[in-house]
């Protein structure tokens, strides 16, 4: 009985290891024969790759690993962008076919610089009063694409509280020593006396959206308005009337840089009265967001503000502090990370999202945040190149049902 017993154990050990020999180390010694056949005739594929004499790249600079190679004896199985949000060499790793059929990894080094000089708005002359009490290096705009506190220095002598016309040099230098000089003349003048004479003989111009639907309204977009506390009460039946297929309404803002968050005093009741009347409802909220947290604070209470009314429309970041954009010691790309930052925290939260911004600053400042543009710019037909799913075309559109200017919109 004993001897039955252990037959049956080696019985049982025999096709426990037949079946791991055939099920666990065959198919291992295969995929290392195949691997090691691989290796070898990777080892002795052609491989003709050059890269071009220059393998710098500007940061933030869209550019894929094939824009870097010269020639190359294959195709490139991924074609990716190279990452270029930090400075210094990188690694590019990627694999291609050559004319053999053989897959190949390959690598290359390249080189992220910041090559983009620092930004002055200034032009050929600058005015101030005797009785100015501000600071010139705070009110002229100096800012960079990508350093968020540049150098920022007057060169030549003045005094704003002396009648004179000044020679000056405005001299901007950011981290990567990239320069930037705007020769000025620094106008002082003494302010001069206020009249009572207020008449005007130019009549006030209207965009009424009577003409707007005429002009501009087919069958692929729809007119729509943006409204906050500045037009407030309105008779929203009336605006349904007139033809309004939907609206922006301003949710809130805060009261500056790091300050209290303030609800529109006109919110609530916008919202419940467009919603009650069935046009699609958007939100847009005006941000003094210095630094990529704030930015997620403004989007957090947004949700808490617009959290159980009907929101058809995108959530819109609307940052426009550029009179004062010193303050807020942001580059270009850092603006761009922040709005980033709110607009994904809504996204997340299941809403859409949409960056705010006229058409001088969207080609100038802003990158792309991968999320929809709301264009503002006002003028009969827009120049602006770059992809926007709304436009702001007017501010001062009159609409049947609110009292006084109204921004107009077209949705495509």
């Amino acid at each position: 009985m004993k001897r039955k017993h252990l037959f049956i154990i080696l019985i049982g050990c025999l096709i426990i290891n037949v079946i791991l020999i055939t099920t666990v180390l065959i198919p291992k010694y295969l995929e290392l024969k195949k691997d090691k056949d691989n290796e070898e005739k990777v080892n002795k594929a052609i491989v003709k790759v050059s890269l071009k004499d220059d393998v710098s790249i500007s940061i933030l600079e869209d550019v894929k690993v094939s824009d870097m190679i010269e020639d190359i004896n294959g195709e490139i199985v991924d074609d990716y962008l190279i990452d270029t949000e930090d400075l210094g060499e990188k690694e590019v790793n990627f694999e291609y076919i050559n004319e053999e059929g053989i897959k190949i990894p390959y690598s290359y080094k390249v080189n992220v610089v910041d090559d983009i000089k620092p930004v002055i708005w200034l032009g050929s002359s600058y005015t101030v009063y005797t009785d100015y009490n501000g600071k010139l290096l705070e009110d002229i705009t100096c800012a960079d694409n990508y350093d968020d506190n540049p150098k920022c220095e007057i060169i030549g002598d003045y005094n704003t509280k002396k009648v004179g016309k000044y020679k000056l040099i405005f001299k901007a230098t950011d981290a990567s020593n990239n320069v930037t000089t705007q020769e000025f003349t620094l106008n002082v003048k003494e302010r001069p006396p206020k009249t009572n004479n207020s008449s005007s003989n130019s009549e006030p111009s209207y965009t009424y959206i009577e003409d707007v639907i005429k002009d501009y309204k087919t069958d692929t977009n729809k007119i729509g308005i943006d409204v906050s506390s500045w037009q407030g009460d309105i008779d929203f039946k009336k605006v349904k009337d007139a033809g309004i297929e939907f609206v922006f309404i301003r949710v809130g803002s805060t009261r500056g840089i790091e300050e209290e968050y303030f609800v529109d005093k006109t919110f609530k009741q916008n919202i419940e009265g467009f919603n009650s009347v069935g046009i699609p409802v958007g939100i847009y909220f005006y941000s003094y967001a210095n630094s990529i947290k704030a930015a997620r604070q403004d989007a957090e209470w947004v949700l808490e503000q617009i959290k159980g009314y009907k929101i058809d429309l995108p959530v819109a970041y609307d940052w426009e502090s550029w009179s004062f954009y010193n303050e807020f010691h942001q580059s270009f790309y850092s603006l761009t990370k922040s709005a980033k930052a709110f607009l994904d925290t809504i996204a997340n939260a299941g809403y859409e999202g949409t960056l705010y911004s006229s058409k001088r600053y969207l080609e100038t400042v802003w990158y792309d945040t991968g999320y929809p543009i709301w264009l503002a710019h006002y003028t009969d037909h827009t120049s602006y190149q770059g992809e926007y799913k709304y436009w702001q075309m007017c501010s001062n559109g009159r609409v049947p049902g609110i009292k006084g200017n109204v921004d107009i919109n077209i949705m495509y």
